[in-house]
């Protein structure tokens, strides 16, 4: 094992043994190494004659470009937008990407939570948490309904065992029962359970009241008093897209970081959907945890280690992508753009609910909770998904998504409001013309 990684792995173990026991065996080995990366800063610092260290190409003092490239960035220079950027991130942008997670969750207040560090897009940053700390066989606890790339991130490329619970009781909630059932079950087998929570949830929109988050944290909160390890992942891809009243508004990371020595709280978060800049490819992993002694040398090393999960992989993420996200939120009209586009995909929303309400639905499907994000599912009560998905398709020229044999996901976030209505309607034609066995 390399000597920095020992290193980091004894600070870690030193502040609190039961994260350590928590890495993989490949998050373990991970550090940041220093090599050309430390005497190339060493350099830029030292430097002053002639500095032979810096893997790009210069001309006269300035980054190398082509016309035709920078023509299409208007307003950053080639230094912040086509050089490497360090694989922490920019140092600016991981700090005001933290600041603002204290500002959109009040329950961090007094707390103290690792600086983010920059993936490649949300998905990137599922990808880099699963090689720091995901073992083939390990359990990873999720609803039925869930993202489909978790499968192949987690079970596919990492080996880990899904295991599931159903979301939704039958009053329409949370099914906190079958949650806690599901964490005592596993529990049981395992020294180390982790648990992924995303909320907005993709691919119902649903997010959980303050009671069910509350019920949420208690739960976990004593399978950890009763001696099991719990990494708990908060996937808030969609975070702040919250349309009703006594709906959690901040994300469930805030309520579990610091709460027990045996549970870590891990933040996927970014840009991608809260900021409306979905190619940008701009992700963050932030960690809350409880440790002996000083937090920021835990921190500091679990960072590193995190780096160089992504040094190891992509190197770093676009210091385009994240020299526009920087400069989008330090700019004055930010938090106004915020707002208006949060109206628009919360009228959408609503219009949904309003459309919903009619009863010449009741008998073609049901409506799963939704209150959040991007999404709301229907689960048919007639016909099979797929194959009116096809119908759809093909004979009224409508794209759905089909998950199951009975559950259709609708994107209402690229939908104009004009069109939501019409949409159901001809969802319930499809559903007819399949039962009177007219298909096209």
């Amino acid at each position: 094992m390399n000597t920095i990684a020992i290193q980091l792995n004894n600070i870690i173990d030193k502040g609190n043994p039961y994260i350590m026991g928590m890495l993989s065996e490949l998050g373990k080995n991970l550090f940041f190494p220093k090599g050309i990366l430390s005497q190339s800063a060493e350099a830029k610092e030292k430097a002053y004659k002639i500095n032979a260290t810096i893997g790009i190409a210069k001309e006269q003092g300035r980054t190398m470009h082509f016309g035709s490239v920078v023509s299409s960035i208007k307003g950053i220079r080639p230094k912040k937008s086509l050089t490497y950027a360090p694989s922490f991130g920019i140092p600016d942008l991981r700090k005001i990407w933290q600041n603002s997670q204290f500002e959109k969750n009040p329950s961090l207040s007094g707390k103290s939570i690792s600086m983010p560090v920059v993936t490649c897009g949300i998905t990137h940053a599922i990808s880099v948490f699963a090689d720091v700390w995901v073992n083939p066989g390990d359990v990873i606890i999720l609803p039925d309904m869930m993202w489909g790339n978790y499968n192949l991130i987690l079970n596919v490329r990492k080996g880990a065992r899904i295991s599931k619970y159903p979301m939704f009781s039958e009053k329409g909630g949370y099914n906190l029962k079958a949650f806690e059932e599901k964490i005592k079950d596993e529990a049981k087998k395992h020294e180390k359970i982790i648990v992924l929570l995303n909320f907005p949830h993709n691919p119902t929109g649903y997010s959980l009241t303050e009671k069910e988050a509350d019920s949420i944290v208690k739960i976990l909160i004593n399978a950890a008093e009763n001696g099991t390890n719990i990494i708990v992942v908060s996937d808030d891809a969609y975070f702040g897209l919250v349309y009703e009243k006594r709906i959690l508004k901040e994300s469930i990371f805030a309520r579990l970081s610091g709460q027990h020595p045996r549970l870590l709280a891990i933040k996927l978060d970014g840009a991608t959907k809260e900021n409306f800049v979905w190619g940008l490819r701009v992700g963050f992993i932030t960690y809350g945890c409880q440790t002996k002694g000083d937090l920021a040398n835990i921190y500091d090393a679990l960072e590193r280690k995190t780096a160089g999960g992504v040094r190891g992989s992509i190197s770093n993420a676009s210091h385009l992508g994240q020299s526009i996200v920087l400069k989008s939120m330090q700019h004055e009209e930010y938090p106004a753009e915020k707002i208006e586009k949060f109206e628009i995909l919360k009228t959408r929303a609503m219009r949904v609910k309003e459309v919903l309400s009619d009863p010449g639905y009741k008998d073609a499907w049901d409506v799963y909770p939704f209150n959040s994000g991007y999404f709301m599912c229907i689960r048919l009560k007639q016909v099979d998904a797929e194959t009116l998905r096809l119908h759809l398709l093909k004979k009224y020229g409508v794209g759905l998504i089909a998950i199951g044999e009975s559950n259709l996901r609708i994107a209402f976030s690229c939908m104009e409001l004009d069109d939501i209505s019409e949409l159901f309607d001809i969802i319930l034609k499809g559903i007819e013309d399949l039962r009177a066995g007219v298909e096209e």
